[in-house]
């Protein structure tokens, strides 16, 4: 009886990896208002009626998938070594990071983007969603305090301001890849592009943390 109800809470676990994965994709290329579950349940190879018996509602599956997303990064960034390396080459280092996996994950600005859209809509009824990114204001407050004790980087620099610093410089070039390849007659998405963007973010980043 024992090894039943696990197989059967296995099991369930899988439908629900499947369906959260499939509305993924579909949230990501059509935004929340474009997505149907008829395509989601399509995707996950799974019936309607599933979905809407783990998930009460397409508003309920997309908050799901914006906590699931968010949990996703803040793991890998909590995973980075920081510790062992000055704090401004750390900061530096969580640059490197957030735009790698930006680029490795599409997916996930696409996703914040139909959020932003809709005024976070969906984050507003997350009990979790807070929870989840407290790691990476603890992360980014702990260097700046190091920094500063160590004398590479200047004192009073919000922790908010360093997260959207970050964020910013690589996610509005991501998000507005395509309008700006035309404005400026080059292909953006190239690696040589991109390897100088990441330069660039670095040096500002860099440069605005820097002690008088």
């Amino acid at each position: 009886m024992a090894k039943r109800i696990e197989k059967d809470k296995t099991e369930s676990a899988d439908r629900q990896l499947r369906i959260l994965q499939a509305a993924r994709a579909e949230f990501a290329e059509k935004g929340f208002d474009g997505a149907r579950v008829d395509s989601i349940a399509e995707r996950a190879q799974a019936n309607k009626q599933l979905i809407y018996y783990y998930f009460t509602n397409k508003d309920e599956l997309f908050t799901r998938v914006l906590e699931d997303a968010y949990r996703d990064i803040r793991q890998h960034e909590a995973a980075l070594s920081l510790d062992d390396i000055p704090a401004h080459e750390a900061i530096l280092q969580l640059v490197d990071f957030t735009w790698n996996y930006y680029l490795k994950n599409p997916e996930f600005i696409r996703l914040l983007n139909s959020e932003n859209q809709l005024k976070a809509r969906h984050l507003k009824t997350s009990a979790d969603t807070i929870a989840i990114n407290q790691s990476w204001i603890g992360i980014s407050q702990r260097l700046l305090e190091r920094g500063y004790k160590e004398g590479t980087v200047r004192p009073n620099i919000d922790v908010m301001q360093l997260n959207i610093n970050i964020s910013a410089l690589g996610f509005f070039y991501l998000i507005n890849q395509s309008t700006l390849s035309i404005l400026y007659q080059q292909d953006l998405g190239e690696q040589t592009a991109l390897d100088e963007r990441l330069r660039v973010m670095k040096e500002c980043i860099s440069a605005w943390i820097k002690p008088s």
